[in-house]
């Protein structure tokens, strides 16, 4: 029998906390405690949650530290094997957790449980990632874990589930990173274990919340060290293509903001074959030109129209 301890980071979120909580607690799959770490919010979040009256939910509470030290709190109070993380204004369909636990059972030595999900935009428009090399009804383990999310993540915070002892492994959240910290938990991870995924659609991001740190400026950001990565780079050129296009992207992210220098110097390090003639071409445009295609696939993305400029 599975049991899963579920995380859930809580920071300013009192509008989605209780539908968030709902859907947990609508699961067919029943074997789980919720542990809630109120993260310092200043909102009406901590007095929403406690609204519900269920015996498996446990809240905590700490100054405002960030997500990665949220989830480590939750690690370490958890009961249970398996992890499963959700954030506080995403959803889960009823069979999510009932999807993960028949999928741990089929492949019992894999470090993740992926279910398959979808980007809910404004006015209920949704997008279906698709993932670079496999199927929409592939189920298993996937061949290469950087090579099918070049495109869109197979792993991602509200969608998984991973077993406890492969933190006790590989160590926690690096709470130095606030921008990409979940990247390089899921890079660690698939770097020395098998990554299962589903072919079920059972979780569900609203991309039209809006998210505090997508609102904050690069340059305040405490990005992903690629030199962690450095040895692990050289031996996997699957991995070396998959953090190249994070590379590009905050590259580009600099460029916008006028940090010429940063922009420059992540460039670089690209090896250029891993990028598209296409976004070549991007990275040289006007700086005017990249902030004008930036708001415009930001007003399309509003509009439930998602895509990659890596695609």
């Amino acid at each position: 029998m599975i049991y899963f301890s579920i995380i859930i980071p809580l920071f300013n979120k009192e509008n989605y906390i209780e539908n968030t909580l709902k859907s947990v607690l609508n699961q067919t799959h029943t074997n789980y405690e919720i542990i809630i770490i109120n993260d310092g919010s200043n909102d009406e979040s901590e007095s929403k949650v406690l609204k519900f009256k269920d015996s498996r939910i446990r809240l905590y509470s700490q100054k405002n530290q960030g997500v990665s030290v949220a989830r480590n709190l939750g690690i370490e109070k958890s009961r249970y094997d398996y992890i499963a993380f959700l954030d506080a204004d995403d959803l889960w369909m009823e069979n999510h957790l009932e999807t993960l636990n028949t999928l741990i059972y089929d492949f019992p030595n894999a470090g993740i449980y992926a279910s398959r999900y979808q980007l809910i935009f404004n006015k209920g428009k949704t997008s279906i990632p698709k993932f670079n090399g496999i199927s929409d009804d592939f189920y298993g383990i996937v061949h290469n874990y950087f090579d099918v999310s070049l495109n869109y993540a197979v792993a991602t915070a509200s969608s998984i589930a991973v077993p406890k002892y492969v933190f006790e492994k590989i160590g926690n959240f690096k709470s130095k990173i606030s921008s990409g910290q979940d990247v390089d938990m899921w890079i660690r991870i698939a770097l020395k274990y098998p990554i299962a995924i589903s072919s079920k659609i059972t979780a569900s991001y609203l991309h039209y919340v809006k998210k505090s740190l997508s609102k904050t400026p690069v340059l305040e950001k405490k990005l992903n060290d690629f030199l962690d990565y450095k040895s692990a780079e050289k031996a996997n050129p699957s991995l070396k293509k998959y953090l190249d296009i994070y590379r590009m992207e905050y590259a580009l992210q600099y460029k916008i903001a006028g940090a010429n220098k940063q922009s420059k110097k992540l460039y670089d390090e690209i090896l250029k074959a891993n990028l598209s003639l296409k976004v070549k071409i991007i990275y040289h445009l006007p700086q005017w030109i990249a902030i004008l295609l930036l708001k415009i696939k930001r007003l399309l993305r509003k509009n439930g129209i998602d895509f990659s400029i890596y695609q």
